[in-house]
């Protein structure tokens, strides 16, 4: 008998002390949550609220809360992924609200007010990152006004159903997701739930006129009022040297463009061909530069005591048809130095597999996308006909255009939904 007490006290203890840790750890994760920066979203929620409560202030906002965080756990079916253990601190907080101090209810009050509200936002304008965005405008307070004013007789499912994206392609893919798909954590449900969020983003940030690289695609198109101008094949990054997603604007065409070859391809490219072949420089209408672009003599170049190291000097290409950029390029504000242009290969658009640069976008029909952006006012017949060296002239668009190169991995066409290659290894 004593054998079996001592057994049952040894159990209770170690069920007290498992209570205890399983507390601390509630407790910490608490104070973790409490130090994390507090979204500007939220605070500007709070200025416009006028008190530190919103969900705890009456029993009516704390129900609708407890729906908030139904929906957003549910919300798989909507393509949107759901931050789990906040949404369980969260519904221990609902729960055990009367026994919260004043300190920590305005903490839970908060953080379920960043979780509505970036659940609203991912609703309407989609969660994409761009590699640089220089296009994207803040839309926080239509979302903080949306909460605020929400309706007291409107379920959360009917406000997340009145919000919801009613972009025809949108329904077409959410349609798939809800249909066709099962796993939510296969590539698939990834492929597109981030298809969604690029309808999305585009049904809330849609220009009169854009331009849309689409990566896995290599294609590119031209947009005025959301009706489609131009298409065009392009050819972009390769797997190890890829394009980057950017959102900028095009400024400026650029007719006859030098192209100053950045010095990674010409150390790991163009040096070791020049120490091969003599007279390659000129065969390609290269030059050699200095750091500050002064002309230096290739002939007193020692070019076999250089390696990638230890080459001091730039190569710059001239202008005309050979050049690798081709007789006209969009000017792009980005940090990465990419920009669409022509080419001198017009067979790379004849291949299936066209992800062959080294990372900007070389298009098709480069010449009717600048004749549609100038408005007609570009003489193409005389680009054509230029010869070597022509001079460089730098014409500035009437106004700037929106550019967004994305890596979209699903298409569709009518009601069909095409997967796409995941070249780049981004879906995981």
């Amino acid at each position: 008998m004593l054998y079996f007490a001592g057994k049952i006290v040894a159990v209770i203890k170690w069920c007290l002390l498992t209570f205890l840790v399983v507390v601390c750890l509630v407790f910490n994760s608490f104070s973790q949550q409490s130090v994390v920066p507090e979204e500007t979203i939220v605070q500007n929620f709070y200025l416009q609220n006028h008190q530190q409560l919103f969900w705890f202030s009456s029993e009516e906002n704390k129900k609708k809360a407890t729906e908030w965080l139904l929906m957003i756990e549910s919300a798989g079916h909507l393509g949107i992924s759901t931050d789990k253990p906040q949404s369980n601190l969260i519904r221990v907080a609902l729960l055990s609200n009367n026994s919260l101090d004043s300190i920590y209810k305005e903490q839970r009050d908060r953080q379920i007010t960043g979780l509505v509200l970036n659940f609203i936002k991912v609703l309407q304008q989609g969660n994409i990152k761009f590699d640089y965005d220089g296009v994207s405008l803040s839309h926080d307070s239509v979302y903080i006004n949306q909460l605020r004013n929400s309706k007291s007789h409107e379920s959360v499912s009917e406000m997340v159903s009145r919000l919801d994206c009613k972009d025809h392609e949108y329904l077409v893919l959410k349609n798939f997701l809800n249909d066709s798909i099962r796993t939510m954590d296969s590539l698939k449900y990834k492929k597109i739930a981030l298809a969604m969020n690029y309808r999305r983003y585009f049904s809330i940030n849609h220009p009169f006129e854009r331009i849309v690289v689409n990566i896995p695609e290599t294609e590119v198109r031209y947009f005025q009022n959301d009706f489609l101008k131009v298409k065009m094949r392009a050819v972009v990054g390769k797997k190890m040297t890829p394009t980057p997603t950017i959102a900028s604007f095009v400024t400026d065409v650029v007719t006859f463009p030098r192209w100053n070859v950045p010095h990674s391809i010409a150390v790991t490219e163009i040096l070791p061909k020049v120490q091969i072949k003599e007279n390659y420089l000129e065969l390609n209408n290269f030059e050699v530069v200095d750091a500050k672009g002064h002309v230096i003599d290739e002939s007193i170049v020692k070019w076999k005591s250089y390696d990638e190291k230890s080459f001091p000097y730039f190569f710059r290409q001239g202008t005309g048809s050979r050049n690798s950029l081709g007789i006209i390029k969009f000017e792009l504000a980005n940090p990465f130095s990419i920009f669409l242009h022509a080419t001198s290969w017009q067979g790379a658009f004849t291949k299936d597999y066209r992800f062959l640069s080294h990372g900007c976008v070389r298009l098709e029909k480069p010449f009717v996308l600048a004749d549609r952006l100038l408005n007609g006012e570009i003489n193409i017949k005389k680009l054509k006909s230029g010869r070597k060296n022509t001079e460089t002239k730098t014409i500035k668009l009437p106004h700037k255009v929106p550019v967004f190169i994305v890596y979209n991995p699903v298409i569709v066409e009518g009601k069909k939904v095409i997967f796409l290659p995941d070249v780049y290894g981004v879906i995981n």
